[in-house]
């Protein structure tokens, strides 16, 4: 059977994933982490499609790490497609941008991002910052999906 994801990273740029991965293992976040690199990918995974259909039946990921300027889909559009999907809809979402511009924090919101984080540059903030997010979306954090999938 396919692993639940608990996290989702939806990120395009090599070095941000690598900064990820290591700042989840640095953190010691006990946590199934999957990686997709652009807006389709991450919509073929959520919504079991594609190269992912074999995910169908398993439970979405207890949370999703977005990046807003994805190749194919931008950020926006997937945030949106998650919000508008019944099934998804309640699956954290938590936008982790280089961008503190007002106007695309605003924007996330109005679309239903459940958090907006500015990207740390250095790697000891972005260590405390994956610490941060596994201890409060894995672990204290209700999961509001957990079972959706039943009848």
């Amino acid at each position: 059977m396919i692993e639940r994801a608990d996290i989702l990273l939806v990120e395009d740029n090599p070095a941000d994933i690598e900064l990820a991965r290591h700042a989840f293992v640095r953190c010691r976040a006990a946590c199934h982490f999957e990686v997709v690199q652009d807006g389709e990918e991450a919509l073929d995974f959520l919504f079991c499609r594609g190269a992912y259909a074999k995910r169908a039946g398993v439970e979405p990921p207890r949370c999703v790490l977005l990046d807003l300027k994805l190749p194919k889909i931008d950020g926006l559009e997937v945030l949106r497609q998650i919000k508008g999907a019944p099934l998804l809809r309640r699956v954290p979402v938590i936008v982790l941008s280089s961008s503190s511009q007002a106007s695309d924090i605003a924007r996330c919101y109005d679309l239903g991002a459940n958090s907006y984080l500015v990207k740390p540059l250095e790697f000891g903030e972005f260590t405390q910052l994956a610490s941060d997010v596994s201890r409060y979306w894995l672990e204290l954090n209700q999961d509001a999906q957990q079972g959706m999938l039943s009848p």
